[in-house]
């Protein structure tokens, strides 16, 4: 057992290492455009994101997913120092570095590409047949309502008018 003890104390000091450095990994990874900065800790887990003036510019759809392929840059690279780092305490090629590596998603890594450019106005020439067929004409507008018919005249042999057209409160 004696024989073990150097041994078993490397093996301690290598993990302690190796726990003291795991405790600093963190991984950081730009956009291609320099829209996006992300920052992960050892466990993957977004710490700090920044933005570039280029984002300003980026649809928001565009610019949410920079976020995401940027974070995952960064977690891949986290994840390869977390490999980095314990394969001298566990060995690298063993069974607990096989383990430790499937215990890691293989980050799905998407190829960035650059957000489209604005449509640009395109002039045609009124006599180029090959130009695009023009637009179809905006459709018609819904019809007006109809207006309200005119009150007819009162009929001064209507037996029914008791005020004689007055107003009642003005009568004694």
């Amino acid at each position: 057992m004696n024989a073990l003890s150097p041994e078993i104390a490397e093996i301690r000091q290598r993990a302690a290492e190796a726990q003291e450095r795991l405790k600093h990994v963190s991984a950081t990874a730009t956009s291609p455009d320099g829209a996006v900065t992300a920052t992960v800790n050892t466990a993957g887990a977004l710490q700090e994101l920044q933005f570039g003036s280029r984002a300003d510019e980026m649809p928001r759809a565009a610019l949410a997913a920079a976020v995401l392929a940027t974070a995952r840059r960064a977690q891949a690279q986290a994840a390869q120092q977390l490999t980095a780092i314990m394969a001298p305490v566990i060995g690298e090629n063993s069974d607990a570095m096989k383990f430790l590596e499937e215990q890691i998603p293989e980050p799905e890594i998407p190829e960035e590409t650059a957000p489209p450019a604005p449509p640009q106005p395109q002039f045609f020439d009124a006599q180029d047949d090959s130009a695009p067929p023009a637009r179809p004409a905006a459709p018609p507008a819904p019809p007006s309502r109809p207006a309200r018919p005119a009150r007819p005249a009162p009929d001064p042999t209507d037996d029914d008018d008791y005020y004689g057209g007055g107003s009642f409160l003005g009568r004694n």
